[in-house]
C-alpha cells in the first residue's frame, strides 16, 4: 500500500541512518525487553506436555528463530526497522497437529506454508498486486486503528495479571512503568538534550522502574535464571523428522495466509510511524522475507513468525526507527537463543512492568491509524468501512473463553485474533459497498478525456 504521509513523522534516528554498536545494542535491547515472545511458546509446550527440558529448549529455539526471522526480514526482507515474533494465530493448530500426529508432523505442517508465502513475494510477484487491490489508504488506515484498539484489552488484561498475583499490586506495577514511559516521552518533545536521551531510552528506564517498584512487593523471581544453562546450541529438526501429512499442511496453509494478514497490519503500522512507503518491491520483498523468515525458524523448532505490532508503536514512541538498532536487536534475540541463561532472565521481567508499557504503545499504534485516516470523507459508506471492523475487532477480543469450541477448525483460527478478523471485515466492506462518488469521479473523468 502506497500511503501519502501528510505529517512526517518526526523520527529522532531515521530508518537508514548509521549509529554505533553500542548505541544500536542499547536500542535494539529495549525492543527485546519489551516483548512478550516467550508467551506462545509456553503455551504451545503446555498443549503438547513436553518435558520441562524439552519445553525449556522449544522456548529458547523460539527465541533463536526469532532473532533470525528478524535479521531476514529487516535486512533483506522489508528492509524497515520490523521485529518478528512468534504469531499466536497458529497456537491452537500447531498443538492439535503436534497432539494427534507427532512432533514431527508438526515440523513438517510448517515448511510448505513458509515456502509458498515465499513465492507469493518473489519470483511471482503476487503479493504486491494483491495489497494494491484490496488495501488502499481507507482500509490501509483502518487496519493499523483496529490493531491498536484490538491490543488494549489484551495489555490491560495482562496488567490485571490474570488471576496471578494481587491485583492492586499489579496495577500499580503497570501503572509505574507506563507513567515513567509517558514522562520520558514529555521530556523529549524537544527532542534536545537530555530529553532525547530520555527518549531514545525511555523502554530501559520504565521496565527498570517497574522492576524495582515489582521488587519492593516481592513479586520478583529470579530464580529460574540460576538453574538454566550458560550455552545450547540450536539442533536441526530438534523434536524428530518431518514428517508431511497432507491434512496438518493443508491446515498450516491456511493458518499462514492468516498470519500474513496479521503482519501486513503491522507493515502499515512501521509504514506510518516511519513514512517510508511500501512500494511494490518492498511489499514482494517482505512477503519473501516472511516466509523465508518462518521457513528457516521451523528447521531449528520455532513457530511461525509475525511482525509484531508493539515494536512497531515502541518506534513512535521513541523516535527510533533505525534498522540498525532492530538488527541490534535481532542479534541479541539470536545470542538468547544461544544462552539459556539469559533468555531465563527476559522470562523473570514481571508481566505488569511489560504490558503497563504495552498500553502506551497501543495508543500509539491508534494515533498513528487516526492519521492515516484524517483526510478521508467519513461518509456514511466509509463510517461504517471503519466503524464494523472496529467493533468486530472489539467484539472479538473480548469473546468469552471456549465460546468458540463447537465451531469448525477453520473458523476457530479465523476467530483466534480479533485483529484478523477486523482486517478480512475492512476489505470486504469496502469490496462490498459500492462507493458511488469514486465511480462518478471516475466517469467524469472518462467524459473528459
Amino acid at each position: 500500500m502506497e500511503q501519502q504521509q501528510p505529517n512526517k513523522p518526526q523520527l529522532i534516528v531515521g530508518v537508514n541512518e548509521k549509529i554505533g554498536p553500542v548505541k544500536a545494542l542499547l536500542l535494539g535491547l529495549q525492543h527485546v525487553l519489551a516483548m512478550d515472545l516467550y508467551i506462545a511458546p509456553i503455551i504451545i509446550a503446555g498443549i503438547l506436555s513436553l518435558s520441562n527440558s524439552n519445553a525449556s529448549f522449544f522456548i529458547q529455539m523460539c527465541f533463536f528463530a526469532t532473532g533470525i526471522a528478524t535479521l531476514i526480514q529487516t535486512g533483506i526482507g522489508l528492509r524497515l526497522p520490523v521485529v518478528q515474533g512468534p504469531s499466536y494465530v497458529p497456537i491452537a493448530a500447531i498443538g492439535a497437529i503436534g497432539s494427534k500426529l507427532g512432533m514431527g508432523a508438526m515440523a513438517g505442517s510448517l515448511l510448505p506454508g513458509a515456502l509458498i508465502v515465499m513465492l507469493l513475494g518473489l519470483p511471482l510477484k503476487w503479493f504486491a498486486k494483491a495489497v494494491r487491490k484490496f488495501i488502499p489508504p481507507l482500509v490501509g488506515g483502518t487496519v493499523i486503528l483496529i490493531v491498536g484498539i484490538g491490543l488494549m484489552p489484551v495489555g490491560l488484561g495482562n496488567v490485571y495479571g490474570h488471576g496471578q498475583g494481587e491485583l492492586g499490586t499489579n496495577v500499580l506495577i503497570g501503572a509505574v512503568s507506563a507513567t515513567v514511559l509517558v514522562v520520558c516521552i514529555l521530556l523529549g518533545r524537544k527532542a534536545k538534550g537530555l530529553g532525547t536521551f530520555f527518549r531514545l531510552i525511555s523502554v530501559i528506564v520504565a521496565i527498570v522502574a517497574g522492576i524495582i517498584t515489582a521488587s519492593l512487593f516481592g513479586v520478583v523471581d529470579f530464580s529460574p535464571v540460576k538453574d538454566a544453562a550458560w550455552f545450547s546450541f540450536p539442533k536441526l529438526f530438534p523434536f524428530g523428522a518431518p514428517v508431511f501429512d497432507t491434512s496438518a499442511i493443508l491446515t498450516m496453509v491456511f493458518v499462514y495466509f492468516i498470519v500474513l494478514i496479521e503482519t501486513t497490519g503491522t507493515w502499515f503500522v512501521i509504514s506510518s510511524v516511519t513514512g517510508e512507503d511500501l512500494s511494490n518491491e518492498r511489499l514482494n520483498r517482505a512477503s519473501f522475507g516472511e516466509g523465508l523468515g518462518c521457513f528457516v525458524g521451523s528447521l531449528f523448532g520455532g513457530t511461525p513468525m509475525t511482525g509484531y505490532s508493539s515494536n512497531a508503536g515502541l518506534i513512535a514512541i521513541t523516535g527510533v526507527g533505525s534498522r540498525m538498532a532492530i538488527m541490534a536487536g535481532g542479534g541479541i534475540l539470536v545470542l538468547l537463543g544461544l544462552m539459556p541463561k539469559l533468555s531465563a532472565l527476559i522470562t523473570c521481567i514481571p508481566e505488569p512492568v511489560i504490558n503497563g508499557i504495552f498500553c502506551i504503545v497501543c495508543v500509539a499504534i491508534v494515533i498513528n491509524g487516526l492519521k492515516v485516516i484524517q483526510h478521508v470523507v467519513l461518509d456514511d459508506r466509509n463510517m461504517m468501512v471503519i466503524g464494523i471492523p472496529v467493533l468486530l475487532t472489539i467484539a472479538i477480543t473480548v469473546l468469552p473463553k471456549g465460546a468458540t469450541d463447537g465451531l469448525p477448525d477453520f473458523v476457530n483460527y479465523v476467530l483466534s485474533s480479533g485483529l484478523t478478523v477486523g482486517a478480512l471485515a475492512a476489505v470486504l466492506l469496502n469490496l462490498l459497498i459500492p462507493n458511488h462518488k469514486e465511480k462518478a469521479a471516475v466517469a467524469s473523468k472518462q467524459e473528459v478525456a
